[in-house]
């Protein structure tokens, strides 16, 4: 059984300007993501169950921009056609909308056919466990946030989206267990931006919530950059993976980068799931000619040794192993490809 999950998608102006004018090229309104996606398709494809992270709220109307982020909702589509089949959406942006926002986000995931958690259209949506039948096997999501860029839910509407709180995740993961779930996931929105180290809160938590026995992965994402994997016992935490598809203005590299993770569940003789590999796949955000996501190791094999490209590319993938890897993840058994 593989999981897999990447990290945040983001759409600044020149993100849904080439989605604008890929579509524009199909002679065809509204925006086309699915060129951005292509080249990671098949890693995504390939999981049993792979996990996006939706950062910004999507919804009807013009696309805006930061500080209170909007993506058009045909981002949902690419995302579906690219090989996911869930998003996260739990994440400082959740509430950039308000309550509409949320709703109108759901409505787009729903109608690309993605399952989702982190945001809830009630309160009884929210206390409901999320369980996906992958091949058989049922697999718990849950998606908590550290905050909400000080914006917060109407009075009485707390469950519009999950906030980071240890109890509260232990108690949705025991929830999760009871009701059936098999494997549970974690994705957690959280770190400091553009810092590849995690910070102290982020361990705090993390040694907390992977010690939980309902807890069998945690996949995080926010830094916008990449940050390392650890092995903790036989489970993994990946404290980072970076962005999937966001176009930041500064640094002009580190922000460009991101993984796919990918791990393994085998069934083990008392019939738990535990982990038996873990990958991480370098990806890296071409600006030029157009915007286009890369799986680096796959785009470097057939350029040409003298490709001014292939140098780019080759020390991105180094400077990701190195993040990826500064936490001993590849002594540990974590494969990175190159």
């Amino acid at each position: 059984m593989t999981i897999a999950g990447s990290g945040d998608i983001l759409v600044h102006p020149p993100t849904w300007q080439q989605g604008r004018a890929d579509a524009e090229k199909e002679g065809r309104d509204g925006y086309d993501f699915n060129p951005m996606f292509a080249d990671i398709s098949p890693v995504i494809s390939a999981a049993d169950l792979a996990i996006c992270h939706m950062e910004a709220p999507m919804g009807p109307g013009s696309p805006q921009d930061f500080p209170r982020f909007r993506a058009p909702t045909d981002m949902a589509a690419a995302v579906k056609t690219a090989g996911y089949d869930v998003c996260s959406t739990s994440s400082n942006h959740a509430l950039d909308q308000g309550e509409k926002g949320v709703y109108d986000n759901l409505d787009a995931l729903d109608a690309a056919g993605l399952g989702h958690t982190g945001t809830f259209r009630s309160a009884a949506a929210r206390a409901r466990p999320t369980i996906y039948t992958v091949n058989g096997v049922k697999v718990g999501h849950l998606s908590y946030a550290m905050h909400f860029n000080g914006l917060k839910p109407p009075a009485g509407k707390e469950w519009l989206a999950n906030r980071i709180d240890v109890k509260a995740i232990k108690a949705a993961a025991a929830a999760t267990r009871k009701a059936g779930a098999q494997i549970i996931v974690l994705s957690a929105h959280w770190g400091t931006e553009l810092v590849h180290e995690p910070s102290g809160e982020q361990l705090f938590w993390a040694r907390q919530l992977i010690a939980d026995p309902n807890i069998d992965l945690i996949i995080g994402h926010h830094a916008h950059v990449v940050q390392p994997f650890e092995k903790v016992g036989d489970k993994w935490i990946a404290y980072g993976v970076g962005n999937t598809l966001a176009r930041h203005d500064f640094p002009i590299d580190a922000n460009r980068e991101g993984v796919i993770a990918t791990f393994t569940f085998t069934e083990q003789p008392n019939h738990k799931w535990k982990v038996t590999q873990a990958r991480a796949t370098p990806i890296w955000l071409s600006l030029k000619p157009t915007i286009r996501v890369v799986n680096l190791a796959a785009a470097i094999d057939p350029m040409p040794r003298l490709d001014r490209r292939r140098m780019a590319y080759t020390a991105a993938i180094e400077r990701i192993s190195g993040y990826v890897n500064s936490r001993g993840a590849a002594a540990a058994g974590l494969r990175i490809d190159h």
